[in-house]
């Protein structure tokens, strides 16, 4: 079993898109470090060539849409396969997906689609992460996605687990570690009014190994995880709180739609930095409650 860890640094880095590779290769801005999503660069090309160049700057983490860890009629080997050479050329610090399923039968869906928490649930993807480990020769973390849909009606009460619950169990079974978006929990806490203490409550601290911001539109009363502007108060609330209390993690800005300039991104890293920075000097709360 693999065992969840990564070379990524405890600092704020940032997505790295395509119209923002020139900024960075003419090093005209600098991250901590960034994450690209692994699906862009699976077949070589410019486009490739690019994020090498790009990694020899800083740490870079490979991010998939596309694995479908949820599938429950197993994993499409040939794309993990894809990924696994992609990795083999990166070397990135750290490979994740997403907690989702993208197929049923011959139908694919380009979305992330969401799953019921139940012991069937677990028991499935947990044989799908640690096959793709083993694919991969590497860990992987696993993140919770936004979700407009609620699946809780979907599932017997005697079988259902917490989310929270469900991301920790994964990841002690599988040894994968958790990818923490507290955006989309803030933003499924709004579509569906589990509150984010619920959920955080039973996530173990030790099993998450990078976080997640991004910000969030709305539409017709729902949030939906738009990727598409700055991180909002709320989310930046939560993030300060989860760093005071557990202290710091890798922590990554999402932007993937409407484009800022890339000093927008380098901003949103800083403020994510300066949390980070702000609590260096004190220990997690967790170690100052911990019993003598």
């Amino acid at each position: 079993m693999q065992t969840a860890s990564t070379t990524l640094p405890a600092s704020a880095g940032a997505g790295l898109r395509a119209p923002h590779f020139p900024a960075l290769l003419h090093g005209q801005a600098r991250f901590r470090w960034v994450e690209v999503h692994s699906e862009n660069y699976l077949y070589g090309g410019p486009a490739r060539a690019a994020l090498l160049a790009a990694r020899v700057h800083q740490p870079v983490s490979l991010h998939g849409v596309g694995m479908g860890l949820g599938n429950a009629d197993g994993l499409d080997v040939d794309h993990v396969r894809a990924i696994a050479a992609l990795a083999d050329a990166v070397e990135p610090a750290a490979v994740s997906e997403h907690l989702c399923f993208n197929r049923s039968g011959a139908q694919v869906v380009n979305d992330l689609l969401p799953l019921p928490y139940s012991r069937e649930s677990l028991d499935c993807i947990a044989a799908n992460v640690e096959q793709a480990q083993d694919i991969l020769r590497r860990p992987l973390l696993v993140e919770n996605i936004a979700t407009y849909i609620d699946c809780r009606a979907l599932v017997d009460p005697r079988e259902a687990i917490p989310e929270g619950a469900f991301l920790t169990a994964l990841a002690r079974r599988t040894g994968c570690g958790i990818l923490l978006d507290l955006n989309n929990l803030y933003v499924n806490s709004v579509n569906h009014g589990v509150t984010v203490a619920s959920v955080l409550a039973d996530i173990d601290p030790h099993c998450v190994h990078e976080i997640h911001l991004a910000g969030y539109s709305e539409e017709d009363g729902m949030l939906i995880d738009t990727h598409s502007r700055p991180v909002h108060a709320p989310v930046w609330a939560l993030y300060d709180a989860y760093i005071a209390a557990h202290g710091a993690r890798p922590t990554l800005i999402e932007w993937d739609a409407e484009l800022p300039p890339v000093q927008v991104l380098l901003q949103e890293a800083d403020r994510a930095q300066a949390i980070l920075d702000r609590h260096a000097a004190t220990p997690p709360l967790e170690a100052r409650h911990a019993p003598a």
